[in-house]
């Protein structure tokens, strides 16, 4: 089922429904994708700086699929970017301090 997410919090209560609807506890799940308890509960109660790249764990140790809708033009562009490799912007790098 489609469900539209506009805020961090809409992930969020998505997350614990679907947690709870698998019977699964908070520690079990986190310690399935890799995360800490207190990270799925931050992510459940929508807080606004968690790390995207351990949302997308707990979202697959759940079974959520996360796609985003974008306009039919950007497509073409994305291919390329593929293509190309991903590269850092200039001065986003960290340095050897």
């Amino acid at each position: 089922m489609q469900l539209p997410i506009r805020s961090v919090s809409d992930l969020g209560l998505a997350v614990r429904a679907v947690r709870k609807q698998q019977g699964l506890r908070q520690d079990d799940t986190a310690g399935g994708a890799g995360v800490g308890h207190v990270f799925l509960r931050d992510v459940e109660r929508g807080k606004e700086t968690v790390q995207l790249g351990l949302v997308l764990k707990v979202l697959d140790e759940l079974g959520i699929q996360l796609s985003i809708d974008i306009p039919g033009e950007a497509l073409t562009r994305i291919n390329g970017l593929r293509e190309k490799g991903l590269k850092p912007l200039p001065g986003r790098g960290k340095t050897g301090a």
